[in-house]
């Protein structure tokens, strides 16, 4: 689990994790941040956000397509439920 830290002004900063490389990966992440001018941290984020982006992608190709229905009912269950605008229902009994 990420760990989140407090900045001395109270916000709460970007989560935390730490990760263990070998030394050769290591300095390979470090010559690349050298580079792009990026901090080896920086640079290991950026890395971690295209690998991810990447997956994601290749997810969406080999998953199947959804059907019409299962669009329709996703979208409506994604709705925030909303107030009717206007007066009341009033139900009329007879008699």
């Amino acid at each position: 689990m990420p760990t989140r830290q407090t900045s001395s002004s109270g916000k709460p900063k970007s989560p935390r994790i730490q990760v263990v490389l070998p030394e050769d990966l290591c300095a390979l992440l470090t010559a690349m941040a050298e580079l792009e001018s990026r901090t080896v941290s920086n640079m290991a984020r950026v890395l971690i956000q295209q690998g991810v982006q990447r997956h994601e992608q290749e997810l969406e190709v080999s998953a199947p397509t959804p059907t019409r229905e299962e669009r329709l009912r996703f979208a409506f269950e994604s709705q925030q439920p909303r107030r009717l605008r206007g007066a009341p229902l009033r139900l009329h009994r007879p008699g």
